[in-house]
């Protein structure tokens, strides 16, 4: 049950994550360029959100007992 639990918890990073910088690219139609997008997302805590909960869904699922290495 608490690996269910760590997988949602990842899941729900991931997702506030790509959200977020989603959301984000909003800026694009007001003038900045990709650059300064990305330099502006680089400061940003809640992106590194996204790669957080995708660690986390990783090292879930590569430790379930259902995983079945051939």
């Amino acid at each position: 049950m608490g690996k269910v639990f760590l997988f949602f918890i990842g899941f729900g990073l991931a997702i506030a994550g790509g959200v977020t910088l989603i959301a984000y690219l909003n800026f694009l139609p007001a003038g900045i360029t990709w650059l300064e997008y990305f330099i502006f997302v680089r400061g940003r805590i809640e992106v590194y959100l996204l790669p957080i909960g995708i660690i986390i869904i990783t090292i879930i699922i590569l430790r379930s007992p259902f995983n079945t290495r051939m």
